[in-house]
């Protein structure tokens, strides 16, 4: 009953100040959607960045070998330390918290040709495991290299997709033949078009390719370039680091603290960096974002302060029959928060549909693809509501307090 007295109240209040309400309502919608939309391509540019830093591999870190700056027990230091083809299953063995392991060959300036072009490309020998932890997933219609693949050393080749654009073009290649040093191959598969943040040697979308044994078994490497492993959790990164570096030090009898004997990129840890980084832009926008609905939220203090102005002798009559402070803080406390949600809610709902319309623009833009589109989410619904109700009530409160403390007598004499 007291809800039906308050929202007439208010329709009624509604009427006297039309004009002033509705700008303030117009004001309010403004912040909100300022608000909203800020935090929107915060969000849609941290997805977007977040699916952009998994083209190299999600949890992951690549060890390669260096030299040593320590002298360990009677050997000097410089001495190279190479990495081996066993080395990643004895890594696997030493340490548990390795989900997937595998080393990687790498060659530059091989010459791949098909028909009459040719080029010099890069040749990469990679186990089957690259496609989970290296995100080498292949088109439809094609495959990635397997276990057979490697067990039978064949001579099959996994190409990057602006690799394959520039030697087949529009041609489909899969179960065509290419020549690399003038070995036959036979394409089985293209990569998927992806966006990597990073890359420790070339982009993926430029790489040929084939099974570890076979790039052995042809080109005669000693050593592996690469070795590129996953954590079960990223957490466990900073300890497998440790354990990596005791492991291949017994190995290879070189201190476990001289980091220049190993080098290791931890991607997770730049991937936690990376999520602070994000973070915080997406506090300073929501702050910038504040600071225009902090400007709507002084309008709706005005208003209640007029309101309570035109309305003294109508409070001092409620007080003077009975009417307890309590009821009288509350009535104007919620006009606040009805003028505040109303407005809130007219820009939310046009902030989404802003957003919703715009994903579904068919822009094709590599900005956009790189940075992605403004998101409305959830978390930002509630972000955003949060602040309405705090601007409401701040709003809403001190005029309030006002109107309980009017005096009784004062307020029947007022004209």
């Amino acid at each position: 009953m007291q809800l039906i007295i308050l929202y007439n109240t208010f329709i009624r209040d509604f009427r006297k100040q039309k004009k002033r309400i509705t700008l303030t309502l117009i004001a309010l919608a403004w912040g909100t959607i300022s608000i909203m939309l800020l935090l929107a391509f915060g969000e849609g540019l941290h997805q977007q960045l977040s699916i952009n830093q998994k083209g190299t591999g999600e949890n992951i870190g690549i060890l390669w070998s260096g030299q040593t700056t320590k002298a360990y027990r009677g050997m000097g230091k410089g001495r190279r330390i190479w990495l081996y083809k066993e080395d990643p299953e004895y890594l696997a063995a030493q340490i548990p918290e390795i989900e997937t392991i595998g080393g990687e060959y790498s060659r530059w300036g091989v010459q791949i040709r098909y028909q009459d072009k040719v080029l010099n490309e890069h040749v990469t020998g990679i186990p089957p495991c690259y496609r989970e932890i290296r995100n080498h997933i292949p088109q439809e219609g094609g495959r990635m290299i397997n276990r057979i693949d490697m067990d039978e050393k064949r001579r099959v080749v996994f190409l990057g997709s602006n690799l394959k654009k520039r030697m087949f073009e529009d041609e489909d290649p899969i179960g065509k033949q290419i020549l690399l040093n003038e070995i036959p191959f036979t394409v089985i598969g293209i990569m998927i078009e992806k966006i990597q943040m990073g890359n420790y040697e070339g982009m993926d979308e430029d790489v040929a390719a084939i099974p570890a044994t076979t790039f052995k078994a042809i080109f005669g490497d000693l050593y592996l370039d690469y070795i590129v492993y996953r954590a079960y959790h990223p957490d466990q990164m900073a300890e497998i680091e440790k354990k990596i570096y005791r492991a291949l030090g017994v190995k290879y009898n070189f201190d476990p603290t001289d980091d220049r004997a190993i080098s290791i990129w931890d991607i997770a840890s730049s991937s936690r960096e990376f999520n602070n980084m994000m973070l915080g832009i997406k506090i300073f926008l929501g702050i910038i974002g504040f600071l225009t609905l902090l400007v709507a939220g002084v309008g709706v203090a005005n208003i209640m302060y007029v309101s309570i102005k035109e309305r003294t002798r109508e409070i001092g009559i409620k007080m003077a029959v009975g009417a307890r402070k309590s009821l009288i803080l509350y009535q104007f406390l919620v006009e606040a928060l009805i003028i505040t949600f109303s407005g809130g809610f007219l820009g939310m709902s046009l902030s989404y549909i802003l957003t919703e319309g715009f994903k579904r623009l068919p822009l094709e833009n590599q900005v956009l693809d790189f940075m992605g589109r403004p998101t409305v989410s959830l978390e930002i619904g509630l972000v955003v509501i949060t602040i309405l109700g705090i601007l409401g009530l701040v709003s809403g409160i001190f005029p309030a307090m006002r109107a309980a403390s009017t005096n009784p007598v004062e307020s029947l004499r007022y004209e």
